[in-house]
């Protein structure tokens, strides 16, 4: 069933009943793309073979940045100063036209990789182009990791078949796992991790038991990683966004009317959330604004269903 759908059958056909609210987590140069290293998909980049960053440029690593919230997370940082290196999955044009638009803020470059976090089993090999990706800057280490790459997933507990736990487990709990075990070595002590949950795991709607169950337990995995990479000055944390205006869950939120009515009428500040508020938020965590902050939750929701 679409969330399209799921919202006008369960939420919207009664306004005694909250609307539920999808985290955001993606998901997938007008010059010619540069093959950079032998991968499935080609690597795409606004700077040249010869670009050597200086030592004070910090790096980041987002997953998912080619559309929705991943894409306004890239262009924030860029506006900070931020070099940043984005996955994708299949949309090679959007992730050429997320380029181009951090390219126009004035930051000092980005560049796009593909990536399937549905399948866990292609980490190792995305993280030799990622080093690869860091060798062709300058760079033999990176400041900030971003999980953000995931999938919506609408069904109940009697609905959801073993197929759908175990992809949602490798898409939102498993190859963020695995994707910052293996990028430890090289994320550089004081670095920054930052998860991706949902307000989904602070208030419960019908049919999104296994969707809000996963997020859940990436906000546990959070609090253990901040504690374990504690000695390192790295701080790990998880923002959880609420209803957002993008094309997540096939765009319900944002193009639908009556349904962005009807969560802005149970949101304390009266409308659904736009990807820059909470691109900048992302930023802002990643901040040195922010060095003292380690193992927290924080909700993006404008407050949703208080």
């Amino acid at each position: 069933m679409s969330f399209r759908r799921f919202l006008s059958k369960h939420f919207l056909s009664s306004q005694t009943t909250s609307t539920p609210t999808p985290t955001q987590a993606s998901r997938p140069i007008t010059t010619p793309a540069r093959q950079l290293t032998q991968t499935s998909k080609p690597i795409m980049s606004s700077t040249t073979a010869t670009t050597q960053l200086s030592p004070a440029t910090k790096v980041a690593l987002i997953t998912g940045g080619s559309r929705g919230l991943g894409k306004n997370t890239v262009l924030a940082l860029a506006k900070r100063g931020v070099y940043v290196i984005f996955t994708y999955q299949t949309n090679e044009s959007a992730a050429n036209t997320t380029i181009e638009e951090a390219k126009s803020i004035g930051g000092p470059g980005s560049l796009a990789l593909h990536l399937d976090v549905a399948k866990p089993e292609t980490i190792d090999e995305f993280v030799k182009s990622f080093i690869s990706a860091l060798s062709s800057i300058g760079k033999q280490n990176f400041d900030y990791l971003i999980n953000n790459a995931g999938v919506g997933h609408h069904g109940t507990l009697a609905e959801t078949k073993s197929e759908d736990i175990d992809r949602i487990f490798n898409i939102h709990f498993k190859s963020v796992f695995l994707l910052t075990q293996k990028l430890l070595p090289h994320i550089n002590d004081g670095g920054r991790i930052v998860n991706t949950s949902t307000g989904l795991t602070r208030f419960a709607n019908p049919g999104f038991i296994l969707y809000a169950s996963m997020k859940s337990a990436i906000e546990t995995y959070t609090r253990y990683a901040a504690k374990e990479l504690g000695k390192r000055g790295i701080t790990v944390n998880v923002l959880a966004p609420g209803a957002i205006a993008t094309d997540f869950g096939g765009g319900a939120v944002r193009d639908t009317k009556n349904i962005r009515d009807f969560i802005g009428s149970q949101t304390a500040l009266g409308r659904v959330g736009e990807p820059d508020d909470i691109g900048k938020a992302y930023a802002a965590v990643l901040s040195d604004d922010f060095s003292w902050l380690s193992g927290q939750r924080i909700e993006l929701s404008g407050g949703q269903q208080l």
